[in-house]
């Protein structure tokens, strides 16, 4: 051994190939002060030792490095600049004499390298990935950018359009996304991975791959001609705005950045990017959405806690009540593998769930995410059926039926008859109590809310409500599916509006009185959408909720704490639904919605909203 530390340790084999491993004391790795300060010390020891002929660098975890410490790096973001300026420096330095070894070095790459992970990856000579590998800079999504030389490297190794592609969206690539772009040299099977990477150091040693031209490039200017230059940053800037508008520095930093390091080598390009680094960590954005990440990290950890303690295999899913809801939800459990009756009373209702299932397949073979082989195995895992026999040997039952208190606390009640006594029920309802419905069953301490949101597939949240009754077996073993389905739990107790209709509706509460006092919800949707930067207006919001949903759920917080939410005399959303217009549902809202020339959703205010609205303002 000849570096050991408590994150990195250094050996030597016979032919003189140093293994350059990072194996953190802890469940993954990632770059802290610690990690750097060996990173810098194995680098020293191994430039001192003359018989080392290349590096191979790689990981013991499961993962390859998972990015840096951001709870440890944030604290240094409330630091002055000169101070942060110091430290960015002296950690990329860390990187940039790694790079400078004067022999070839590869980076062999399993799980992820994201971040600072992938930056290590960079400064590497050669790439290589095992088949499941992903690798990333996903730095934009906590409104910073990389500060290791990521957005200098990049661009001189894949070229400026697709490095700001890959950093603007920070989305992960997999392996055979990467290995097109060139941000990796060869893709093998995981048990390949090292000595893959020994047999390309080796050829780089014996002169057959030119490994000092790969160290002379990443130093170096970009090779673009001035034309190029322009029609590649402007578009760029382009392709940002209208993604992102001006609510979030971050890309619009990256892309200037580059840009202006496009003519320097890596010294004056390294000090662009870090002034660059320091600017953005000190921006409202990025404490905002380092505190989204933190808190959603939070919230999975304390999820997957507690599914640890689930004690119940859950093997098939039920859905009931198929439709669009009911088809999003048995999409979901049946594309991770889990097989899922889809109960309904009507052959339409249920052609409908598996038109929805299909859907959202086609489309993402359409984007290249799913295959054939995906799409045909999600489908076979949803079996349709009418019958209530159908679902006796379902592990957990999700009730999806219409949101009326009678209807669900019938369908619950029939469902308890055919199942197993074990078997967990749980209601998708948005607004009615949970100890309301759970009279309605024998073992109420089998039964829970479960609340999906719509679109099932691209929410990521399930509220699962606990009811006063409801046995702590129940709820491990429901926060354990819904973290199995890909989504993330959290749980609360049943009260008016649960958790996120608490939060949401004083937000459509004042959207509401706004319109009654004149203004125009055409206009109310412009400023949150352009001036806020949320995704829909309140308008439009709503229309994608459900007005029929909306109103429902404003009466029930109403009845439920009318001290804080006692509904609105006159209310715009109640107005809508008792004229049965109720959103995207039914093509009629506050908006009018159809489809586009290209079959894309589109929509317009509608005549009939602003009319019935100006007759009560």
């Amino acid at each position: 051994m000849m570096y050991e530390g408590t994150n990195i340790t250094v050996t030597v084999d016979a032919d003189g190939i140093a293994e350059f491993c990072y194996n953190a004391a802890g469940s993954v790795n990632k770059f802290d002060r610690q990690t750097i300060a060996e990173f810098d010390a194995a680098t020293q020891a191994i430039a001192a030792d003359s018989s080392i002929k290349g590096v191979v660098v790689h990981s013991a975890k499961p993962a390859f490095i998972v990015g840096a410490d951001i709870t440890e790096f944030t604290t240094m973001f409330a630091a002055s600049d000169e101070e942060m300026l110091e430290w960015i420096q002296s950690s990329a330095q860390v990187f940039d004499r790694f790079e400078d070894l004067s022999i070839p070095t590869i980076a062999a790459i399993n799980g992820v390298a994201l971040g600072g992970g992938f930056e290590m990856a960079l400064v590497c000579d050669f790439r290589i990935a095992e088949t499941t590998a992903q690798v990333g800079l996903p730095e934009v999504k906590l409104g910073i950018m990389p500060g290791f030389g990521g957005t200098v490297r990049l661009p001189r190794i894949i070229g400026a359009d697709t490095a700001l592609e890959w950093m603007t969206t920070g989305a992960n690539k997999k392996t055979d996304k990467a290995l097109a772009d060139g941000a990796i040299d060869a893709v093998v099977a995981p048990e390949l991975l090292i000595s893959t990477a020994k047999a390309m150091l080796h050829d780089a040693i014996a002169g057959k791959l030119d490994w000092q031209s790969r160290k002379q490039t990443k130093v170096s200017p970009l090779t673009l001609s001035p034309n190029e230059a322009i029609m590649s940053f402007n578009t760029a800037k382009g392709m940002v705005f209208a993604k992102v508008g001006k609510h979030y520095p971050a890309p619009h930093m990256m892309v200037n950045t580059v840009e202006a390091a496009a003519r320097l080598g890596r010294a004056e390009a390294m000090q662009l990017e870090h002034k660059g680094f320091i600017t953005l960590a000190k921006t409202d954005a990025a404490k905002a959405q380092i505190g989204i990440f933190l808190a959603d990290q939070a919230v999975k950890a304390k999820g997957k806690k507690m599914a640890k303690q689930a004690t119940k295999d859950i093997k098939q899913n039920a859905v009931l009540g198929a439709g669009i809801m009911g088809g999003g939800i048995a999409y979901q459990g049946a594309v991770k593998g889990v097989p899922t009756i889809m109960k309904d009373i009507n052959t339409a209702a249920l052609d409908l769930g598996l038109t929805t299932a299909a859907g959202i397949l086609e489309k993402g073979m359409q984007r290249g995410k799913v295959t054939p082989a995906v799409m045909a195995s999600t489908l076979n895992n949803i079996t349709p059926t009418l019958d209530y026999s159908a679902i006796s040997h379902a592990d957990l039952v999700i009730e999806a039926v219409v949101e009326n208190p009678k209807i669900k606390g019938i369908v619950l009640a029939e469902t308890e008859t055919h199942v197993a006594d074990d078997a967990i029920i749980t209601s998708n309802t948005s607004t009615i109590s949970i100890d309301h419905l759970a009279k309605s069953l024998q073992k109420p301490e089998r039964f829970c809310g479960m609340h999906f949101f719509n679109p099932v597939h691209r929410m990521p949240l399930v509220e699962i409500i606990r009811g006063e009754k409801t046995d702590e077996a129940t709820i491990s073993a429901v926060v354990a599916m819904s973290l199995r389905m890909g989504k993330t739990p959290i749980v609360v107790n049943d009260c008016p509006g649960f958790f996120i209709n608490r939060v949401l509706f004083p937000y459509f509460a004042g959207f509401s009185r706004l319109i009654l006092d004149g203004a125009d919800f055409v206009a109310v949707d412009k400023v949150m959408e352009k001036q806020f930067g949320w995704p829909m207006g309140p308008a439009f919001l709503l229309d994608v909720v459900g007005i029929d949903t909306a109103d429902h759920a404003a009466s029930v917080m109403s009845d439920g704490i009318p001290e804080r939410m006692l509904k609105i005399e006159n209310d715009p959303v109640t107005l809508m639904y008792n004229a049965n217009r109720l959103g995207q549902k039914n093509g009629v809202g506050f908006y009018d919605h159809g489809k586009d020339k290209r079959g894309r959703p589109s929509k317009t205010p509608a005549p009939v909203a602003i009319a019935m609205i100006a007759e009560h303002a």
